[in-house]
């Protein structure tokens, strides 16, 4: 193509969506301290957060397509800086997720890169309702999955059990918790 019919915006789109692709590549990487080999990628983890943060918000009078978008970005700056464990973030220096946010949207469309920038923005300063709710998919995701590693026969896995419960904030994502705690994995299978 030559620069008079190239489309920057649609080449901008396509780009971004390739880096976000790297999501599916990258795994969780705090599962390695309690010996899961294989832990599940980024994005695993951001579908089921943007799954959770709709059905919380939709028992907590929130938006829940509203919710559930913030969910799928929360974590997409983990392209640029990895997923850093809890243990590591003492020691490393990162910028915030608005500024990598920022970069990664720089040859967006206007309108697409706002849209992400203020998805981003609204999940960490946390003042709305689909915030909340999308904070607390996250934690509740954690703490699912710590549950089925826990059944697969990892142990250890406690801490983030313990720590994901403390820090949920909506009545309904901490009934959740509960249930998940008393509830087999493979319930699903039973109905």
């Amino acid at each position: 193509m030559s620069d008079d019919t190239t489309d920057w915006d649609a080449i901008g789109v396509v780009a971004f969506a390739y880096e976000m692709g790297v999501l599916k590549r990258l795994r969780r990487a705090g599962w390695w301290h309690v010996g899961v080999r294989d832990p599940e990628s980024v994005a695993e983890h951001s579908l089921r957060v943007a799954q959770l943060a709709a059905l919380i918000a939709s028992e907590e009078g929130g938006d829940p397509a509203r919710a559930a978008y913030l969910g799928l970005w929360h974590d997409s700056q983990e392209t640029r800086i990895g997923d850093i464990p809890h243990s590591a973030k003492p020691y490393v220096d990162v910028a915030s997720n608005e500024r990598i946010t920022e970069d990664q949207t720089a040859a967006l469309p206007d309108h697409a890169a706002k849209s992400i920038r203020e998805a981003v923005h609204e999940y960490e300063t946390a003042e709305t309702i689909e915030a909340r709710c999308a904070k607390d998919a996250d934690r509740l995701e954690c703490l699912m999955q710590a549950v089925e590693y826990r059944e697969a026969g990892y142990q250890r896995v406690d801490g983030w059990i313990e720590s994901s419960l403390a820090r949920l904030q909506t009545p309904f994502a901490q009934r959740l918790a509960k249930a998940a705690l008393h509830t087999s994995p493979l319930t699903w299978r039973n109905r």
